[in-house]
């Protein structure tokens, strides 16, 4: 394999909203649905622990062995939580903040954001209409965007995905389109300016410098996988 793919774990932020983003919500957990709200909890908990012992082994190097162990039980994990959520979303629609909390709505976005591509697309109108009512965050559809746009081989929009070339163990992120603008289309979608993240997830950015290395970098991602 050339390359690797993976996703940066960010906090949740819930800041000021504005009319041409999704930023924050306005809560009342008398509302909320309980029985379904301690199911997503769970499946938040499903999502988050072995995705968490899988990077903690790597950061901690520890056995190939160990680390491939953790690799597919998140993956297994994974598999089975998209039922679990595909099953909820079937049956009751998009999940808000309002009905279920924030931890059990992420829980949602969470698994989706972690499925195969044909369910990540599949959901995708319905998350960016969820965003459209004010019941999502308009960062967690960007970086959605993001993502499926990259396993098609597309550029990305927002900056939030990167990817390592295996042939020199650099990290760098994934093409971008448009970079000159991209900054702009982080505000509207709620996300920190690319420099803020770029330090966040420990990677170097410079736009300019990025514009000249852009050619090489997508060749980097177009070559096929071995």
């Amino acid at each position: 394999m050339l390359m690797k793919t993976f996703l940066f774990l960010s906090a949740l932020f819930v800041t000021t909203s504005t009319n041409a983003q999704v930023t924050s919500f306005t809560i009342d957990s008398a509302k909320f649905n309980k029985p379904l709200k301690v199911r997503l909890d769970s499946l938040w908990d499903a999502d988050q622990t072995p995705r968490l012992n899988y990077l903690d082994a790597r950061q901690k190097k520890e056995s190939a062995a160990r680390v491939d162990s953790l690799r597919k039980v998140t993956a297994q994990q994974d598999h089975e939580n998209v039922i679990k959520a595909i099953s909820i979303l079937n049956k009751y629609g998009w999940q808000s903040p309002q009905k279920v909390g924030i931890q059990g709505s992420q829980a949602l976005f969470m698994v989706i954001q972690h499925a195969d591509l044909p369910t990540q697309k599949k959901y995708l109108p319905m998350i960016r209409e969820a965003e459209h009512r004010g019941e999502i965050l308009s960062s967690n559809l960007a970086i959605l965007e993001d993502r499926i746009n990259m396993r098609e081989g597309k550029k990305q929009l927002y900056g939030s995905q990167a990817t390592t070339d295996t042939q020199t163990g650099k990290s760098f992120f994934y093409p971008i389109a448009d970079v000159d603008h991209l900054d702009e289309r982080r505000k509207r979608m709620g996300l920190e300016p690319m420099t803020q993240y770029a330090k966040t997830v420990g990677l170097d950015w410079d736009l300019e410098q990025y514009k000249k290395t852009l050619p090489e970098l997508e060749k980097i991602v177009a070559k096929p996988k071995m």
